[in-house]
């Protein structure tokens, strides 16, 4: 079937299997590899995206569901002028390590300051749940959301 979107701002479309997850259809048939696959079972958050401004896990979505939306990935979160702020905020606050969860992390971060933009330490913790990393300990993470969310 043919699935048509809009990816961080480009009109792509491709001929899938209407089987074919949201994750693999940016992953393989658009190339945009910056989505991670973690787990396959929605437990881990790497493969977050926006979905017409919501954060989503890929792995959860039919492309066919999508079609028609707009996508962005985090390889269309950064601007010309630079690193979006929640992305420059990781960065800052080193809030990364591994960096396998930082893509999901930081779609999620954006969507949640967006909906929430009064958080505090434990609206980000809480807000950012269904997001897993295994090296940092989210202090720094919980310092980044914060920081960009000013």
């Amino acid at each position: 079937m043919e699935v048509s979107v809009t990816v961080n701002g480009v009109v792509r479309a491709a001929d899938v299997e209407p089987r074919t997850l949201l994750v693999h259809f940016l992953r393989d048939d658009l190339r945009l590899t910056g989505t991670n696959i973690g787990c396959d079972t929605s437990s881990c958050g790497a493969c977050t995206v926006l979905v017409d401004g919501l954060s989503a896990k890929s792995c959860t979505l039919l492309a066919a569901q999508v079609d028609g939306s707009e996508i962005t990935t985090i390889e269309g979160l950064a601007g010309d002028d630079g690193l979006h702020p929640m992305q420059q905020a990781f960065h800052e606050c080193h809030a990364l390590q591994c960096g396998y969860c930082t893509p999901g992390m930081v779609m999620a971060a954006v969507s949640l300051v967006d909906e929430y933009p009064d958080l505090d330490a434990a609206g980000v913790r809480e807000g950012l749940e269904g997001n897993l990393c295994r090296c940092t300990g989210y202090q720094n993470i919980v310092k980044a959301v914060l920081a960009a969310s000013e």
